[in-house]
């Protein structure tokens, strides 16, 4: 059966252009004008067209890589946008998500890797008082936690962040390599120390034996803060947590070599990392500010 060929009519007029600037060589420019209906005012204007772009795509491919790499290869179009109008060059969006595209400058994607610290019912659940409804008006109004873990070549780390839900800062972590109650009790003594007067968040978490022992229920009773808890198996009652790890785990753990990276080796990276999370990762919710400088701009620090 003859193959019926392509539909000239279903063609724009760039893509006809394309074709025929392809093929002029082979056929010549007045014959496949002619055969793909394409005006030749109009084919050197869109050729025109596509030599500009290229030329300001290459003039602005510096610059986005130079942002690109900075961020060690973490931040999207959106992200590497802001960085650089904040330097004085603006470039819009489409321009630097088909320059990003076309020179494979893509941001690591995530992957979903849980790890579940439920043990069955050690102590009564208390009520899911958040209810998914992560907005505070303030700082060290609702904080979120749970524990994250690193599979290495020499053994694994856990990462227990106390995620304040103000503006998705980590107002402090433990990492260890054992996820127990050591872990998530050293972590809250810290997140406790950096409380004012009067502070007293609501702390959620998962139904995890850690959030469920005498050491955690003592600290959170004396400092008189409210526990709330997730139904069983249910993540998205900690959606907002479960995001900070999937940033987490996308810019620094997922999509490279780890092969002979050791724990302690690590451990320093993201401790590095989350230093770097605060002070100077942007986020675009928070007007392109990392957290620490949206809290400097509404002078909470």
């Amino acid at each position: 059966k003859k193959d019926p060929g392509v539909d000239v009519s279903a063609l724009r007029n760039r893509e006809k252009t394309e074709i025929v600037n392809a093929l002029k060589d082979r056929f010549g420019l007045g014959q496949l004008l002619a055969r793909l209906d394409l005006p030749r005012s109009v084919f050197y204007y869109n050729l025109k067209h596509a030599n500009d772009r290229a030329i300001k795509d290459r003039d602005s491919l510096e610059f986005v890589q130079i942002a690109f790499q900075a961020s060690k290869k973490r931040y999207g179009y959106r992200r590497i946008r802001k960085v650089l109008k904040d330097e004085g060059r603006t470039l819009s969006e489409k321009v630097i998500r088909r320059v990003m595209r076309e020179n494979g400058l893509a941001a690591y994607r995530p992957r979903k890797r849980k790890y579940s610290s439920y043990r069955g019912e050690i102590s009564p659940a208390v009520p899911n008082l958040i209810n998914r409804d992560f907005h505070a008006d303030r700082p060290n109004e609702k904080w979120l936690t749970d524990i994250t873990e690193f599979p290495l070549s020499d053994g694994k780390l856990y990462l227990s962040p106390m995620i304040d839900c103000f503006d998705g800062k980590p107002v402090c972590w433990t990492i260890g390599e054992s996820p127990d109650s050591r872990l998530v009790n050293r972590m809250l003594d810290k997140a406790l120390g950096q409380l004012h007067d009067g502070e007293k968040p609501i702390v959620h978490t998962d139904r995890g034996c850690h959030y469920r022992w005498p050491g955690w229920i003592k600290r959170m009773n004396d400092a008189e803060l409210k526990r709330s808890m997730s139904k069983k198996g249910c993540s998205p009652d900690n959606s907002a947590c479960e995001g900070f790890f999937g940033i987490v785990k996308n810019e620094l753990f997922y999509n490279r070599d780890l092969a002979g990276v050791t724990k302690n080796e690590f451990k320093k990276e993201l401790n590095e990392y989350l230093e770097w999370f605060c002070k100077d990762r942007i986020k675009m919710s928070l007007g392109g500010m990392s957290p620490d400088d949206y809290r400097k701009s509404l002078n909470l620090i």
